[in-house]
């Protein structure tokens, strides 16, 4: 493990912290808050080198296609303009995040950041080519949002302390983790104020 340097073309990237999908919420994951410490660890690191920050949110209308009521998966979460949607207070989001709004129609689902929101044009339109990505949940959100990172053409470093899975299934955590490094991410950790991790396994096919 050795000390990645961040600096220009390097991105924060925190998947979908709101209300409902920490514990308490309508779909909470379990042990979700656990990760807003070194998430927020991670917004310092990024914006106090001046680096940009997105935050992407389920911004659903009520109702939704993912929806019990309409067939869907989920109970009713992260309807727009209700507390549920809301990013959670002790996520310390800096003024100047991009907020990344996804799956805003009924009809409409994303699991993923880049699905539909035109995220990934904005980012190599600011020079961004490697994306660090935190938040909820590593078996859905992340993992989707990590896959269509990689496919996009980006850098991807996954915060392994940012992330916690749903778990549907035992050991869907795992297996999600395992598919993203397969396809090229790398797995970081905080250490001592920065990131340290292993860009050499960023070559795995």
């Amino acid at each position: 493990m050795s000390a990645i340097v961040l600096g220009k073309g390097d991105a924060l990237l925190i998947v979908d912290m709101q209300n409902d999908f920490l514990p308490g919420g309508s779909l909470g994951v379990p042990e979700g808050d656990r990760v807003i410490d070194p998430i927020n660890t991670l917004i310092e690191l990024y914006a106090g080198r001046g680096l940009p920050v997105y935050a992407s949110r389920d911004w659903h209308p009520g109702d939704h296609c993912s929806f019990s009521a309409q067939g869907g998966p989920w109970p009713p979460h992260c309807v727009a303009d209700t507390a549920g949607a809301a990013f959670s207070n002790a996520l310390r989001l800096p003024e100047n995040a991009i907020v990344v709004s996804k799956a805003v129609t009924a009809a409409e689902d994303a699991y993923s950041a880049f699905n539909g929101t035109g995220l990934a044009r904005a980012m190599l339109a600011e020079g961004i080519n490697r994306v660090t990505v935190c938040g909820l949940a590593t078996d859905y959100c992340v993992l989707n949002t990590v896959l269509d990172g990689i496919e996009a053409g980006f850098e991807i470093l996954l915060a392994l302390e940012g992330t916690r899975a749903v778990e549907v299934t035992a050991g869907d955590g795992d297996r999600a983790i395992a598919r993203m490094l397969t396809r090229g991410a790398v797995p970081v950790r905080l250490s001592s104020g920065g990131l340290v991790g292993d860009l050499s396994l960023g070559a795995l096919p």
